[in-house]
């Protein structure tokens, strides 16, 4: 029967309703806790939500974009003069493009049989039963032959492999590095596209045709702030950028990420909405073995009627162009949705003045008896409990509140 009417008022008591009651506490410390909340909650939705984060607006973060790269610049090396053809890959780029800034050449290799370079693992021999016929080292450069052989006319021996020859590590040569690059220039013409606010803005300037803009672009250098309009770059002003010793990528090659940024509040003009560039190095530079940034390549040719080539080990630095975008406009839903958020977050303040006052405040009983009343439906109207509405406010007064009344 317990169980039963446990039930049945667990149920009645579902369909209660609670309304908040109103009381007046005239404690000082209790109003200057609740009046700094609410300051606090405040500034916190002025300042930052709506002011620095300007959460009025209906933002874009993935614009649709499109890199153009191109790099130009003649270099002098010995009695050589060095185009794009010579140093650039590839001469015309998208969002990856590198200079070659120093060469490790091997001249005129063929198709035939030498020895391997001793540094490869268990290149080094003393007998042909040394070197195992048709092995193929993934560390090395071709297949062994089986014989033991002097090494390019050295008194130590390695394993004879079947490859292009002479091997690289023996016939390379090592030319100055390009410091003159320096100097080369990259233009990098980008355009961005925000397809839910329908805007499409370019890093060019603007200009009447097209001679006056090749005119331009011929002429200028990116400036952050005489010329925020010119994609054109100093190779030597973007190691600057990156705080990277353009002597030092010459030697090993490096990565380099070009970050371009565009942050567009479309409530003003939209020719305010303009990029800004930063640089910084990606690749490891701990690693030693594994920083820095180069690659190979060869160039064939027919000698003598024999298929010939020179392979070039080369030294870089390489370009990322790494595009981020954010645009913002005003809209009504948003506005509406975090407006509503800041009234609502409001009654935190309440909430934790309540705590206080039941927790800590003295007389807390007396304030719990007067916060917390049941009515029930059926009694007689009481004058004080069915139509007495006390009003919350968290007072300046040093009075306190003792069996209903004010002091």
């Amino acid at each position: 029967m317990g169980l039963l009417e446990f039930i049945k008022d667990y149920f009645l008591g579902f369909w209660d309703y609670e309304t908040p009651k109103v009381m007046v506490v005239k404690n000082r410390t209790l109003g200057v806790i609740y009046r700094g909340v609410q300051f606090l909650v405040m500034t916190y939705f002025i300042w930052y939500v709506f002011i620095s984060e300007k959460a009025y607006q209906e933002s874009e973060t993935r614009p649709e974009s499109s890199v153009y790269t191109r790099m130009k610049g003649i270099a002098i090396q010995e009695d050589h003069i060095l185009d794009t053809v010579e140093y650039v890959r590839p001469s015309e780029g998208g969002d990856v493009i590198s200079a070659i800034l120093r060469r490790e050449v091997t001249y005129d290799q063929k198709q035939g049989e030498c020895a391997e370079h001793f540094s490869v693992p268990n290149a080094n021999c003393t007998t042909d039963s040394d070197c195992v016929p048709g092995q193929v080292d993934f560390d090395g450069h071709g297949k062994r032959t089986g014989r033991c052989v002097p090494y390019y006319n050295q008194t130590f021996k390695t394993c004879q492999i079947q490859t292009w020859c002479p091997v690289e590590g023996y016939a390379t040569v090592r030319e100055p590095a390009l410091v003159s690059a320096i100097n080369f220039t990259v233009f990098i013409r980008n355009s961005v596209h925000f397809p839910k606010l329908k805007v499409l803005r370019g890093n060019v300037r603007e200009e009447p045709n097209k001679r006056s803009l090749h005119k331009f672009l011929h002429k200028c250098h990116y400036d952050v702030e005489k010329e925020p309009y010119c994609p054109v770059f100093r190779l030597g002003y973007i190691a600057e950028q990156a705080r990277e010793n353009f002597n030092e990528l010459c030697k090993t090659g490096g990565v380099i990420g070009v970050c371009i940024n565009w942050k567009c509040d479309l409530d003003l003009d939209s020719s305010n909405c303009k990029p800004t560039y930063s640089f910084r190095r990606l690749d490891v530079r701990k690693d030693l073995p594994s920083s820095g940034y180069y690659y190979r390549f060869a160039k064939f040719y027919s000698k003598n009627g024999v298929e010939s080539r020179t392979l070039i080990k080369a030294y870089g630095i390489r370009l990322d162009v790494i595009v981020h975008g954010h645009a913002g406009k005003f809209s009504l839903i948003p506005t509406i949705i975090n407006a509503v958020t800041a009234m609502t977050s409001v009654g935190i303040c309440s909430i934790i003045c309540d705590w206080i006052m039941l927790t800590f405040i003295d007389k807390n009983e007396v304030y719990s008896d007067r916060k917390f009343d049941d009515v029930l439906s059926k009694e007689p109207a009481q004058p004080q409990s069915s139509s007495e509405f006390i009003f919350v406010s968290y007072g300046s007064n040093l009075s306190d509140l003792s069996d209903g009344v004010p002091l």
